[in-house]
């Protein structure tokens, strides 16, 4: 483990202006989140604020918004968003000396929407692959030392054989010191084992067994019976 908990302080923030007004957010505000386990995935519907959050944990350690490695320091004119400016990290006793000075942090953030120009400004030339392999090649060069890795969901560029892939290369990530925060719809990668599910809605934020997940549980009847679903969507 680098870090044991995330928090941040935002004095009187106005509860109808966004982000204060994302349930989630607002938990995170008032408790903090604690880490449990090396990988952590963010699950949730569209708006419920599991981006929002990885994009401030990544700020917050001291990665690039737009995407990169912790070598990059904002490499676009794209400033901190306004919780990423007030994340703070208790660290664990491995990741002291990382939390506390720049030039000892190691990571990577990836988001799906910038990560052409990431991988571009890590001389993983995205033009010559597709965007699937531009995402597997992060993963295979970037992903191998300890350090606090941010994915934004990463399953969007990936087949379902690179996201198993991607798992190896996260079990590796794991075994070798590294700790892991994910945003994700995949009830692939969520199956990682001994990983901790933190479930965001508009209750907040909840821990959540894999099983239990409502997009494990859609997916499970919707396969199932793809009709079910489609008879109240299409004309």
């Amino acid at each position: 483990m680098i870090v044991e908990r995330a928090y941040a302080h935002v004095y009187d923030p106005d509860p109808d202006a966004w982000p204060w007004t994302v349930p989630g957010v607002r938990q995170f505000l008032a408790e903090g989140l604690r880490f449990r386990a090396p990988v952590t995935f963010l699950v949730g519907e569209n708006g419920s604020g599991k981006s929002t959050l990885v994009e401030a944990l990544a700020e917050g350690f001291g990665l690039d918004s737009y995407g990169g490695s912790a070598d990059w320091k904002y490499a676009t004119s794209r400033g901190k968003s306004v919780l990423g400016e007030r994340v703070r990290f208790d660290a664990a006793p491995r990741g002291r000396r990382m939390v506390g000075s720049r030039a000892a942090r190691k990571g990577f953030f990836l988001r799906a929407e910038t990560a052409l120009d990431a991988l571009e400004r890590e001389s993983l030339d995205p033009d010559s692959r597709s965007h699937g392999e531009g995402f597997l090649a992060a993963f295979r060069e970037k992903f191998t030392v300890p350090g606090l890795y941010v994915l934004d969901e990463p399953e969007a560029a990936l087949s379902f054989a690179s996201c198993l892939e991607l798992l190896g290369h996260l079990d590796q990530l794991v075994k070798a010191g590294g700790q892991v925060v994910c945003a994700t719809h995949s009830p692939l990668l969520t199956a990682l084992p001994g990983a901790d599910i933190v479930q965001l809605g508009e209750g907040g934020m909840e821990r959540v067994r894999w099983a239990d997940l409502e997009l494990v549980d859609h997916w499970r009847r919707y396969l199932a019976d793809p009709q079910a679903y489609l008879r109240h969507i299409l004309g």
